[in-house]
């Protein structure tokens, strides 16, 4: 069956992961990616192990890297830069995420390329932009933008320090955002003939993904903090006790506030003034969780996800990697696709 992108060739000069994960995006809709290692070490996710696979390989390589050629090219010399060129004239779209200003000194920057190549679609992957010389400087590793982003202050417990989220978020945010952009540049060729710049930098992907924490404050003025698993504008919306094991409910209107109230025999919380409204709600939280988590201790947390899940109140437990993949294997979802090798 044909491919929506089986037509293009792309040119992938990123390493890590922003910039793999949307060439591999691509890749996964069809079209052929060359990606470009250095001689020896190749991308360094190669060497970030463990864990390995039965074969050796770094799976976090692995991750973001399928359905490519790798081309090995020293970008330090003169004739690996000028096959670099070669491969970049019968492309239609070329990704790097190096510091900016690497590829201009080595002659592959846009402004290289544009005019021999109008049609091509550009897109170079940052930290923090280029626009100044500070922001070009600095390194643009996830965890340093999940900090000075904002990101980690608004993730832990509310008395417990600044905490990062789980996986690289900022680093797949952007390189969705990238993939996107690269999309858009290409609907612009395909009206005009004339290909795209496209500039994308970790940190502003992650204040564009702050959504509504991000409002509240060009909006509002308001500051969001940690909470733990608390929501700031949902209730209840957190993780609570319960007989055994703990349990999310994620509660967004009255309806499955009422319909959980009588689920768990406190029907009377759904008609105290203090919990009849979302907005009354997220005013008591602490009290609607002391009340909640009383109801909630008569019975373990996978009876309440039986009962709760069939009046369509949203409840579950916490599931681990493995949990995770046996409920989507569970619901027909098919998450593990074997690649051809």
């Amino acid at each position: 069956m044909a491919q929506a992108l089986e037509d293009l060739q792309i040119v992938d000069f990123s390493r890590v992961l922003a910039g793999p994960l949307a060439t591999m995006i691509l890749a996964d809709l069809g079209a052929s990616v060359t990606k470009i290692e250095r001689p020896g070490s190749g991308d360094d996710t190669r060497a970030w192990g463990p864990p390995r696979d039965a074969d050796g390989m770094a799976t976090y390589f692995q991750a973001v890297n399928r359905n490519k050629q790798s081309v090995v090219l020293d970008l330090r010399d003169a004739a690996d830069v000028e096959r670099a060129r070669g491969l970049v004239a019968q492309a239609d779209v070329l990704v790097e995420n190096f510091r900016p200003g690497l590829m201009d000194d080595i002659g592959l920057g846009y402004a290289d390329l544009h005019d021999a190549h109008p049609a091509l679609v550009y897109c170079s992957i940052t930290g923090f932009g280029s626009a100044t010389a500070d922001a070009a400087a600095l390194p643009g590793y996830d965890l340093l933008v999940q900090a000075l982003g904002g990101l980690m202050s608004i993730t832990g417990a509310a008395d417990g320090e600044p905490q990062k989220v789980g996986v690289a978020l900022v680093d797949v945010i952007c390189g969705l955002f990238a993939s996107i952009g690269i999309l858009a540049a290409l609907r612009h060729r395909e009206r005009t003939g004339e290909g795209q710049r496209v500039d994308v930098d970790l940190l502003s992907c992650l204040l564009a993904a702050l959504v509504n924490q991000g409002s509240a404050y060009t909006l509002a003025g308001e500051v969001a903090r940690r909470m733990g698993n608390a929501h700031p504008s949902v209730a209840p919306y957190d993780l609570f006790r319960t007989a055994e094991g703990e349990l999310v409910i994620a509660v967004g209107t009255d309806r499955q506030f009422r319909a959980l109230t009588q689920v768990i025999g406190c029907p009377e919380l759904a008609d105290d003034e203090r919990f009849a409204t979302n907005t009354a709600r997220v005013g008591a939280r602490e009290a609607l969780r002391e009340r909640l988590e009383r109801c909630l201790g008569t019975m373990p947390a996978a009876h309440w996800v039986r009962e709760l899940s069939a009046v369509r109140v949203p409840a579950g437990e916490v599931n681990d990697i493995a949990g995770a993949f046996a409920l989507a294997e569970s619901l027909g979802l098919d998450p593990i696709v074997a690649v051809p090798g």
